[in-house]
């Protein structure tokens, strides 16, 4: 048991509802007495739940823009981390590029969604079309971040890896292992909530779904364009940098959608056709939400959804994030008798308790180690 564990929970910010925020309130729940360490924090853009968590961000959190545009604060977020400091036994690290850098007196556990893109992936980050001034940006940042962001892994006791493709990307950037602890599903307990919008488009009409932080590796665009010119009808759910863009290219037959309760998107997830995502995913979450409502998905054959779709049982494969490839998907979708029991069997793997338990046995192991560590002195 963890009982006698001073534990704390660290993550990047949270200024968003995506996976890695869901992860970290499953976290906050295998911990509850755990306070959480981040850098920015903005309670009116990310999930209701952590309102009501002890969240401690930095000094960067009082300057209000920042909170609202955390990627603009990029060339302070390593002096913000750096300042940190986390009085704990175990801190329970969740990043993707900054936590893994907050300072402790205790040990270090690292969960990671993958080495920061931005460093080493930064062409897929960018987009096939990134803007002059974001590329000169990046590049003129990346040796010293790349210099910060290695030590700052080093600084860590264990890593824990989201996926087989991250594990492999750990040991690329870091040169140092890891084990692999898929993320958890969250069973949302609000009641369905229909959305009058949603409602009227639809019109009684089927519809898929594609919910993705609006970025440009997330390929929505070409999601959307394999429905324009179709009688499908996708609904598209999520915020970012790429909305504004992708409000100019969609078709009349695409609605796009942000900021939803856990009810409404419950109420999507159940009344969907299926699931539609092309993105270059570390993990791939959304699949095993859909599946739980014993929905299948078309996803792109890459990363991490490799690790969480079932080809056959859960949904099907794409080769290539290419509308005339998704389209195809979406008919191989729409052509197999799929067996909802069979897709809600193969999600249990993905449990919330499974992980909990993992991680409070990671959590236990590491502070058991420090202790004997400390004795053989």
């Amino acid at each position: 048991m963890t009982d006698s564990i001073r534990v704390a929970i660290a993550h990047d910010y949270l200024t968003q509802r995506g996976g890695a925020e869901k992860v970290v309130l499953a976290m906050a729940r295998a911990f509850p007495d755990a306070p959480i360490y981040t850098t920015l924090f903005e309670p009116s853009t990310t999930f209701p739940e952590f309102s009501e968590l002890d969240v401690r961000p930095s000094k960067l959190n009082r300057i209000g823009f920042l909170r609202k545009n955390h990627r603009a604060a990029l060339p302070l977020l390593p002096f913000a981390s750096s300042s940190i400091e986390i009085d704990a036994d175990v801190v329970l690290t969740s990043t993707s590029g900054w936590a893994h850098g907050f300072h402790t007196s205790g040990r270090k556990l690292v969960y990671c969604y993958s080495p920061a893109r931005w460093l080493y992936e930064s062409q897929m980050y960018l987009g096939e079309f990134p803007s002059p001034l974001k590329r000169v940006a990046l590049e003129g940042l990346s040796w010293p971040l790349r210099r910060w962001d290695r030590q700052a892994a080093l600084s860590a006791d264990r890593y824990l890896a989201i996926s087989t493709v991250v594990q492999q990307r750990i040991t690329d950037a870091y040169g140092i292992p890891s084990t692999v602890v898929p993320a958890p599903f969250t069973v949302e307990t609000a009641p369905a909530e229909a959305i009058p919008e949603a409602t009227a488009w639809l019109d009684g009409a089927g519809y898929y779904l594609c919910i993705s932080r609006l970025l440009p590796y997330k390929n929505v665009d070409k999601v959307m364009a394999a429905f324009a010119g179709t009688e499908r009808r996708l609904i598209v759910v999520g915020r970012g940098p790429e909305a504004d863009r992708l409000r100019k290219l969609k078709s009349d037959n695409v609605l796009m959608l942000s900021d939803l309760t856990s009810g409404q998107m419950t109420w999507l997830y159940q009344g969907c056709n299926g699931l539609i995502a092309a993105s270059y995913e570390d993990y791939g979450l959304t699949p095993i939400e859909a599946g739980y409502h014993g929905k299948p998905s078309a996803v792109l054959r890459w990363g991490g959804f490799l690790d969480t779709v079932e080809e056959g049982i859960s949904g099907v494969y794409f080769d290539r994030p290419q509308p005339d490839s998704i389209r195809e998907a979406v008919t191989a979708l729409e052509r197999t008798t799929w067996e909802p029991l069979k897709i809600q069997a193969h999600m249990e793997q993905f449990s919330e308790e499974r992980f909990a338990a993992e991680l409070i046995s990671a959590v236990s192991d590491i502070r058991a180690e420090q202790i004997e560590r400390t004795a053989s002195r």
